[in-house]
């Protein structure tokens, strides 16, 4: 069943490369800023989803949104894996095609994977984020995007990191590789779907998580019985409304942790209506 299921995704990696089409884009040339061996990066299939992990060169690939419905907005979409592998086709290119459905051109970052030894399980991850949200709006023009409509989106520990990028947008955590590096990396929207990580003690956010009244308007999908990380959103949720932000939060009974678009015969299966629903009257898609 695991050979089977290699082949098929692999048939299916194969097309989704002939939707994107960029070729992955190396976002820092030169070396990821801390890195100093480069990993041999690994793909598995377990179950039904596609695992990468040792990434020590982090990449974008560009989906662009078709000609017939194209936005020009955009979304950076931030798989997630516990920070330690990314679920790059249940979080990544499965969503870049509903993106792309919806005229959104769709940017799937590749972040450093897994957790480096000595540094927070973030640090290198927002670095990668930081460059791709600069890089993809210092191009906004080849791709024909409208820079002031880019967002950020990530599942779990993506959610995390989309969280984290939100609040951490006004310096640059590495030191500047080119010009794109001189535009603002903050996002003008956030999708956060079950996201893990973010609540702390006493109904307060995780330290690392500083929101205030710049962070971008954000929604966020949750079930209930996502038991591990349910008070991640309502912690963020809270404190977005503390701080005077638009927020959205979609709340369901059913559908546990990790189901990107795939159907959970649960309430949760419409979330990516109640998003496009976000998307149109935040004027992100007509």
């Amino acid at each position: 069943m695991k050979v089977k299921w290699t082949l098929v995704l692999a048939m299916v990696g194969w097309m989704n490369m002939l939707m994107a089409q960029e070729d992955p884009i190396l976002l820092f040339p030169k070396g990821a800023p801390g890195e100093t061996i480069k990993l041999i990066e690994k793909g598995d299939v377990e179950g039904d989803v596609l695992r990468i992990t040792n990434v020590s060169e982090p990449t974008i690939t560009v989906y662009p949104a078709p000609e017939e419905v194209a936005s020009g907005a955009a979304m950076v979409v931030c798989p997630g894996g516990g920070y330690n592998l990314l679920a790059y086709d249940l979080e990544g290119d499965e969503i870049c095609e509903w993106l792309n459905d919806l005229g959104i051109t769709a940017v799937l970052l590749k972040y450093r994977v897994p957790r480096r030894e000595g540094r927070a399980k973030h640090e290198a991850p927002l670095q990668d984020v930081q460059r791709a949200l600069g890089y993809v709006r210092a191009n906004a023009g080849k791709w024909d995007i409208d820079p002031a409509r880019i967002g950020v989106m990530g599942f779990s520990a993506g959610a995390h990191l989309s969280a984290m990028v939100s609040n951490n947008f006004k310096e640059r955590t590495y030191p500047a590789v080119d010009a794109a590096d001189k535009v603002s990396c903050r996002p003008d929207f956030c999708l956060l779907v079950y996201p893990a990580y973010l609540s702390g003690e006493n109904f307060q956010l995780a330290p690392e998580v500083k929101v205030s009244s710049e962070t971008p308007p954000t929604m966020l999908i949750q079930t209930e019985d996502d038991k591990s990380y349910i008070d991640s959103s309502l912690f963020y949720y809270y404190a977005l409304k503390e701080a005077g932000v638009p927020a959205w939060m979609h709340l369901y009974s059913q559908g546990g942790h990790g189901y990107g678009l795939r159907d959970r015969g649960a309430a949760v299966n419409e979330w990516p209506d109640r998003a496009e629903a976000w998307f149109r009257e935040l004027g992100v898609i007509e």
